[in-house]
C-alpha cells in the first residue's frame, strides 16, 4: 500500500515506514525506545492520521523546495501537541502521540516528494519503493550528524530545510535510472550496483537519522530521560586482504617500516 499526501503525491509505504520507525528506536535512548516499542502499532496508526491539512501543505512545499513559515508552524504545533501531552504525565498518549509524528521528517527526507512540480514519471515512485522493500537487508543505516541527536526544539525548523535541500540533491536520478527511454524499469532488474542503490541507502539513513533527531528534540523539551543513549558503532571501510598489494620479496611490510622510524 502507497500512502497519499495529496492529489499524486506518493509517500513510503506502510511497511517501510514501520522498518523506519524500527531504525529510529536504535538512536533513542532505552526508555523512550521501550515505551514506543510497546506500542509501535498505535504509533503507525497515529502516523496514519497525519493531519490531511498539514500534509497538504508539506506536500506543496517539498515540490517547491522550500518550508514556507506557516508550514514550519503549523509542523511546531503539531510536535508541541505530544510534548503538551508529555508534560501533563499522559505518558501513553503522548508516546503514540510523539511517535505519529515521523511521518513529517520521514517524508522530508523522500527524495520522490522532493522531486519538484513537475514530479516523476507514472510507476517511478512505485519501483523505487518497491527496490527498497526488496533490498531493505542490504541498506545499511549510517549516523549522517551526530550533534543533530542533541538538537532543541528551536533548532528543528532549520533541521527540517536541511532534509529537504539534501532529498532534492539527487531526486532526479531515481526518475532517470528507473524511466528509460520511455520505459518503466521494473525494480528487480536493479541491483546494488546502480545509482538508485546509492539514492535509496542515504534516502534511507536520513529520515531515521531524521526521525530519531525530531523525536529527541520534543522529548527534551519535555523533559524525558535522555540518559542510557546508545553510542552508534562507528565502522572503518579497510581495503580487502584478498585485493591488498603483496609485499615483494626481502622488503618490510608497511607495518614494520612503520615500527622501525
Amino acid at each position: 500500500m502507497l500512502l497519499a499526501l495529496s492529489g499524486n503525491a506518493l509517500a513510503w509505504p506502510q511497511s517501510l515506514l514501520a522498518a523506519l520507525n524500527r531504525d529510529a528506536r536504535r538512536l533513542l535512548p532505552r526508555s523512550l525506545a521501550q515505551l514506543m516499542a510497546e506500542r509501535e502499532r498505535e504509533i503507525l496508526d497515529e502516523a496514519a492520521r497525519f493531519p490531511a491539512p498539514l500534509g497538504q501543505a508539506l506536500a506543496v512545499d517539498l515540490a517547491a523546495g522550500r518550508l514556507q513559515p506557516a508550514t514550519l508552524a503549523a509542523l511546531d504545533a503539531e510536535g508541541g501537541r505530544a510534548v503538551e501531552i508529555l508534560r501533563q504525565q499522559r505518558v501513553t498518549e503522548g508516546v503514540v502521540r510523539l511517535g505519529g509524528f515521523l511521518r513529517a521528517p520521514a517524508d522530508l527526507a523522500d527524495p520522490v516528494l522532493a522531486v519538484g512540480t513537475g514530479g516523476h514519471a507514472p510507476g517511478v515512485a512505485r519501483e523505487y519503493y518497491l527496490f527498497i522493500e526488496a533490498n531493505l537487508d542490504k541498506i545499511p543505516v549510517v549516523r549522517e550528524d551526530a550533534a543533530a541527536l542533541k538538537l532543541g526544539r528551536e533548532g528543528l525548523p532549520a533541521y527540517w530545510q536541511s532534509l529537504l535541500d539534501r532529498s532534492r540533491e539527487r531526486s532526479a536520478v531515481i526518475g532517470v535510472e528507473l524511466f528509460r527511454s520511455g520505459r518503466l524499469v521494473d525494480h528487480r532488474r536493479v541491483d546494488y550496483r546502480s545509482p538508485v542503490f546509492g539514492v535509496a541507502q542515504l534516502a534511507y539513513s536520513r529520515a531515521v537519522n531524521g526521525i530519531a533527531a525530531t523525536w529527541l528534540a520534543l522529548w527534551r523539551s519535555a523533559r524525558g530521560d535522555l540518559t542510557r543513549q546508545p553510542s552508534p558503532r562507528v565502522v572503518i571501510p579497510r581495503e580487502p586482504t584478498s585485493l591488498a598489494r603483496p609485499t615483494p620479496p626481502g622488503s618490510a611490510s608497511p607495518s614494520e617500516r612503520r615500527a622501525h622510524r
